[in-house]
């Protein structure tokens, strides 16, 4: 609580130091001399951060005094920059302490110091901002023209460069692969002279075109020079009052434009929506197609199926009544049957018994029979070949003796 009574008793003392007559700068000594190191290094630090605003305001009002009158500036002194450093506590209190035979010296040349009121700080502080907005408006114009000729530049080379590339692809199809003679492989020279010929004769054209272009613009630009011209005499030039009232129908139809942006920012959500909406029916549409085709599918097979069934069940129901007729007529032929004797079928048996025996005998006959008749087949086949060979032995001796 002390330190800050004897810093604020400082404070007081030098702030009523510029002000002659009031206190002298012996006083403000001996108070700081109550004070520690680290109290008169804050009231120093405070006293550089002072120092630099003040310093700040002396800038732009010489910035402001320059933009009204420079001749008033160039009679005043030029205003230096402080240019110490920050001390160190130990180098502010010698400095302090030190300083006490110059103060006196000093003290009986202070003058009167002439303070800014805050309005005026604020008038000259408006007037620096509007230069520096004035100034970044050149800038942003100056440079936005150097964009837009580097744009022109860029957009010059890329045209220059499309029409290279076709004209390098046009000679190579027409020159280089067209003209070419198949038996030698020279290339002809007369369509070599009708190509350059008939790029020259386009280049003349598109030169003439674009002086009857220029030719027309210039007879333009003096039609609307001698427009202005007679504004200016009829006095319809616009004043800075039709630029405000253009400027205030310009706000009302820019917010026009907004209202109407965010109403077309809603019909374009809503119509985002819709699409959703839209795209979510068509998906449900095709998936019930698909679903639909599927059933129609399964449909027409069933529809097969139970057509089969039909043909099977009255095919069924023919046999089911063919059957009943049979079955009627065995159980007829069963109602009608008797039984015969033992002793018939006794005999039945035997005769039977019989006559498989004589059949069997009779199979072996049979057998008996083929075998002999294959072995006189065998003997009728010699018997033929002997006969066929016994007239030629004859023969074949009048030959022998002929020889």
């Amino acid at each position: 609580m002390a330190s800050s009574r004897r810093q604020s008793q400082v404070y007081s003392i030098t702030d009523t130091e510029s002000v002659p007559g009031q206190c002298t700068t012996e006083q403000a000594l001996d108070a700081a001399t109550e004070l520690t190191e680290e109290e008169l290094y804050l009231l120093v630090e405070e006293a550089f951060g002072n120092n630099e605003f003040l310093t700040q305001e002396t800038q732009m009002l010489e910035w402001y005094i320059k933009r009204i009158d420079p001749k008033d500036l160039q009679k005043a002194p030029v205003s230096l920059q402080p240019s110490l450093d920050r001390p160190t506590p130990s180098q502010s209190t010698y400095d302090l302490r030190g300083g006490r035979k110059r103060s006196k010296s000093r003290a009986s040349s202070i003058e009167k110091v002439l303070r800014l009121l805050a309005e005026q700080k604020c008038d000259v502080a408006q007037a620096q901002v509007e230069e520096i907005r004035e100034n970044m408006q050149k800038f942003q114009n100056e440079s936005e023209k150097v964009l837009s000729n580097h744009k022109a530049v860029i957009e010059e080379a890329e045209l220059r460069c499309t029409e290279l590339k076709k004209a390098e692809y046009e000679f190579d199809r027409d020159i280089i692969k067209g003209a070419v003679i198949p038996r030698s492989g020279k290339v002809m020279a007369e369509k070599i002279i009708r190509n350059f010929e008939d790029k020259m004769k386009a280049r003349d054209a598109l030169i003439e075109k674009l002086r009857l272009k220029n030719s027309t613009l210039k007879v333009q630009l003096r039609k609307l020079h001698l427009q202005l011209k007679q504004k200016e005499e009829m006095g319809e030039v616009l004043h800075e009052v039709d630029f405000h009232q253009l400027k205030i129908e310009n706000s009302q139809y820019l917010e026009k434009i907004d209202e109407r942006n965010q109403q077309l920012l809603q019909l374009k959500m809503v119509a985002g929506n819709t699409m959703q909406i839209l795209s979510s029916y068509k998906k449900k549409l095709q998936a019930l197609t698909k679903e639909s085709e599927h059933l129609a599918i399964e449909t027409t097979a069933r529809n097969d199926l139970y057509n089969k069934i039909i043909n099977e069940i009255t095919a069924v129901e023919m046999e089911r009544i063919s059957n009943e007729k049979v079955n009627k007529r065995l159980r007829k032929q069963l109602s009608d049957f008797k039984v015969p004797e033992t002793l018939d079928y006794v005999n039945e048996k035997a005769n039977l018994y019989e006559l498989k025996n004589s059949v069997c005998s009779w199979e072996r006959k049979v057998e008996i029979a083929e075998m002999a008749l294959k072995s006189y087949k065998k003997k009728w086949q010699q018997l033929k070949s002997g006969v066929m060979e016994a007239p030629l032995k004859p023969h074949g001796q009048s030959a022998q003796a002929f020889a």
